[in-house]
């Protein structure tokens, strides 16, 4: 498959949720997963705002990168603030060239083996929702057409955020977000039931809640409930014996 039909289908994939009861914390953890694939980085975190501008992590490719995430938010320094607070793109930070700009950030993902990073901002006409954060264990680079396909892959998330028809009706961005944050607090806990019942790891737990809740056409946060309070099992998801 060339290039083109690649992105091609991701687009598509991405449109996807301009639907009716899409899956906010789905859209997300693809969009970080597409953006990884696209521009060859090795990770990817997430981070939104809710309805009081209180920024949270969302989504990530790895428990490495949604830890960096939290450490960014609890320490208040990063390139991915600077970018939610500006809206502009923060593309190619070299870690050896930030060490007095944001020497904790700075410190923390080197010591997990990353060696630059990018930030792209959700946005829509000016409104900033969030940031996607690229990690790469090599200097990288991005071209400007990088840039592009990534910002352009973040606007057609922010998109499917804040459709049209929900500003519209003034029901704006509040809700769904508080909705998709107490799925992601329900999410994480039943990552780590499972991972405690099947002997797994965390990431895998949620590659096989995924996969299930794709297979069956359900929420992730049904999905998470339900493990949570043992209505599926480790064995329906093909965890036992792992």
């Amino acid at each position: 498959m060339s290039r083109e039909q690649r992105l091609a289908q991701v687009f598509v994939e991405l449109a996807d949720t301009l639907v009716d009861d899409f899956d906010v914390i789905d859209l997300l953890h693809t969009l970080c997963e597409r953006s990884v694939e696209l521009l060859q980085a090795d990770a990817a975190g997430l981070i939104l705002a809710d309805q009081r501008s209180v920024l949270h992590v969302m989504a990530s490719t790895s428990e490495e990168a949604k830890l960096l995430e939290l450490f960014v938010l609890q320490n208040d320094e990063g390139p991915c603030l600077d970018c939610y607070s500006t809206g502009e793109q923060m593309a190619n930070i070299d870690l050896d060239e930030v060490k007095e700009r944001w020497p904790r950030f700075r410190a923390a993902t080197l010591a997990v083996g990353y060696r630059s990073t990018h930030a792209l901002p959700l946005r829509l006409r000016g409104q900033i929702i969030g940031v996607l954060n690229l990690f790469c264990v090599e200097r990288s680079t991005l071209s400007a057409a990088d840039v592009d396909l990534g910002q352009a892959l973040c606007d057609i998330a922010t998109v499917g955020l804040l459709q049209e028809r929900t500003v519209r009706r003034g029901e704006v961005l509040a809700e769904q977000l508080q909705s998709a944050l107490n799925s992601r607090i329900m999410l994480e806990q039943a990552k780590g039931v499972l991972s405690e019942r099947a002997g797994i790891g965390v990431d895998d737990a949620f590659a096989l809640m995924r996969a299930h809740a794709r297979r069956n056409h359900l929420q992730l946060g049904a999905v998470a409930v339900a493990i949570i309070d043992g209505t599926i099992t480790a064995a329906e998801l093909g965890a036992a014996g792992n």
